[in-house]
């Protein structure tokens, strides 16, 4: 889905995650590059704060984008 994914991109999930109660379309940001196609993100409140940090595979992810290429 990816082409390539760099830290501090910010990305939604393209599907559930059942088991740390994120949903389709949450917003987080690549933190780091855990090895190829696996990526740990980080999802912070309105105010700040981190309410989930976890490894997620390039494919679960879809990288935002608020310019035009």
């Amino acid at each position: 889905m990816n082409a390539q994914i760099r830290l501090s991109d910010v990305v939604a999930l393209t599907e559930d995650v059942p088991d740390r109660s994120l949903l389709r379309g949450q917003v987080g940001t690549v933190v780091e590059s855990l090895g190829p196609g696996v990526y740990e993100v980080e999802f912070v409140d309105n105010d700040g704060r981190t309410y989930a940090m976890l490894p997620l595979k390039s494919s679960q992810l879809l990288v935002l984008h608020y310019q035009p290429a």
